[in-house]
């Protein structure tokens, strides 16, 4: 089936949007009954996760701009774990190449810094909706679950844009002004319009502080929301974040514990091979995870056809934009260092002439994606109902925020960090438990039990936007460049350590409006990189 797909270019960004933008807004209440003001807040909770999905964060009409799935994607081709192929369908070219498109004054930028900001608001209006001296134990509850979402959303925004050392840019503003450890500004429910137009990054430690003190409440709230549905955060979430954030700040006494009190906590359980494998349920069933955004036909996101999680993730389509070109495939080295017997090397695509090659499952074998894919293609996530031409119904999905499975990697990789012995028991534990009989952790010391840790993590986790926060905080070099690279040219760069893109550009229109920013912004990282060319190219 032959595909259009409209493409737009990137272009410098107008939209005036910005952090400071979002201001205060009022509820009345003298004339409101309390059934109305219930039914108000309780609409106020659920436009959080739907915030999540949000088409046209940035104003424009840019096809990156779909939400928080295209922030993981975006954090995803960032790293080397996730290879897409050159075309010219493929919107996140800027981030995979470090493109000057990744600078202050570009729509790219400007996307995440507005769909951030927008997503705080919502969980800053309704815990501004909430009198916690007077509400009931169901509005407590609304409050707890707000709590974990701006958490979570803080704790994405101070690990994105605080500023780490790296193999290539300093850690000045291009005023000179060091911004090492620099985070993001606070905005919570009470910051005013006045306040928001001179509101400073925070250090690491006011963010660590800040992002604390909401976890410590939803922990306490958290427990009056008896709703089930898993587009929510729980009890289990809660601990689960705890452990992020105690990994960010490299406390892994905590880290560890917390991860073992989120999976003593949760209902859910690692995936098994069927649900890995499934052609109609792998990875679109938010039951199978402790936290997840569902999306729905009425979703905008859905009825666009093509902006969305499906349409990016989903090789095996006839609508999307993976199968159309720019397919998600895995690292060819991360594939090859695979053992054979671990099951999880059958949601890629196997090599001709590779051992599993010809034991892949397809929703249909016989279709032009199944056929047209390249080797390492993804099959993990799959179109709703293993539907792959009605857009409507396959696109329907749902992707995931946080899985047990992570938990169990954490509460390793922590346990590593502090005595090996102990972290290899835990991975070996897990892996040979549900993902390989036969796996050994070959390495003894910190660092290789560590770097084997993460490693499973990033198989397990892959495409699901959580690497970029591991190869950023452990100081982890990128390397997408070498004989047999599945990488495209453009963007085959090898660093040492931590690459300098990680560290996410303050956008120009937020120091228009907030003074206070003005010599206080990263320097843009593009073009500090030369892609690797084979040596055999050579002339």
């Amino acid at each position: 089936m032959k595909k259009t797909i409209l493409y737009i270019t990137g272009l410098c960004c107008t939209v005036a949007a910005s952090m400071s933008s979002c201001i205060e807004e009022t509820f009345p209440t003298d004339s409101a009954t309390s059934e109305q003001l219930g039914t108000r807040v309780e609409n106020m909770l659920y436009a959080i996760p739907a915030a999540a999905n949000r088409l046209n964060a940035q104003g424009g009409s840019q096809h990156y701009d779909w939400g928080y799935g295209s922030i993981m994607h975006i954090r995803d081709v960032m790293t080397e774990d996730m290879a897409i192929v050159s075309s010219g369908y493929d919107h996140y070219r800027s981030w995979s190449q470090n493109l000057a498109s990744v600078g202050e004054s570009y729509a790219t930028s400007q996307f995440i810094w507005n769909f951030y900001w927008k997503f705080v608001q919502t969980s800053n209006d309704l815990i501004r909706a909430i009198n916690p001296d007077t509400d009931n134990d169901m509005q407590l509850g609304f409050l707890g679950v707000a709590k974990a979402f701006r958490a979570f959303q803080y704790l994405d925004l101070a690990q994105m844009f605080e500023f780490l050392e790296n193999d290539k840019v300093t850690p000045n503003s291009p005023s000179g002004n060091s911004v090492l450890h620099l985070t993001v500004p606070i905005m919570t429910d009470s910051t005013s319009v006045d306040q928001s137009r001179n509101n400073p990054r925070v250090s690491r430690e006011k963010m660590a502080a800040f992002i604390l003190s909401d976890l410590q409440a939803a922990e306490k709230d958290i427990p009056k929301f008896t709703a089930t549905v898993k587009t929510m955060p729980h009890l289990d979430v809660v601990y689960g974040l705890y452990a992020r954030y105690y990994m960010w700040l490299g406390d892994y006494a905590n880290a560890k514990i917390y991860a073992h009190k989120a999976i003593d906590t949760t209902k859910s359980k690692p995936m098994t091979q069927s649900e890995w494998l499934s052609t109609s349920k792998g990875f679109n069933d938010i039951s199978k995870w402790m936290w997840g955004s569902q999306l729905v036909a009425e979703d905008d996101v859905v009825q666009t056809g093509i902006l969305n999680w499906t349409s990016w993730m989903s090789n095996e389509t006839s609508f999307g934009y993976s199968s159309a070109g720019p397919w998600v495939m895995m690292n060819a080295n991360t594939y090859n260092r695979m053992d054979d017997n671990d099951f999880r090397k059958l949601a890629w695509k196997a090599p001709e002439g590779g051992a599993l090659n010809g034991l892949n499952d397809y929703i249909d074998p016989n279709s032009d994606a199944a056929l047209g894919m390249p080797a390492y293609s993804s099959l993990k996530f799959r179109p709703a109902e293993g539907n792959m031409d009605v857009s409507s119904i396959a696109a329907a999905s749902a992707y995931p925020l946080m899985r047990v499975e992570e938990m169990y990697l954490i509460e390793a990789e922590a346990a590593a960090h502090i005595n090996p012995a102990e972290g290899k028991e835990l991975i070996e534990s897990f892996m040979q438990t549900y993902r390989d009989p036969g796996y050994v952790c070959t390495p003894a010391d910190v660092d290789g039990v560590v770097e084997e840790i993460v490693f499973q993590k990033r198989i397990e986790l892959w495409g699901e936007g959580l690497t970029y926060f591991d190869v950023k905080r452990l100081n982890m070099s990128v390397t997408r460049g070498y004989p047999g690279t599945n990488f495209t040219e453009a963007a085959c760069f090898n660093t040492t350590g931590r690459p300098a893109w990680m560290n996410f550009v303050i956008v120009q229109t937020e120091k228009n409006s907030n003074k206070a920013m003005m010599g206080y912004e990263n320097p843009s990282p593009a073009g500090v990189y030369t892609p690797w060319i084979d040596p055999s190219q050579k002339n």
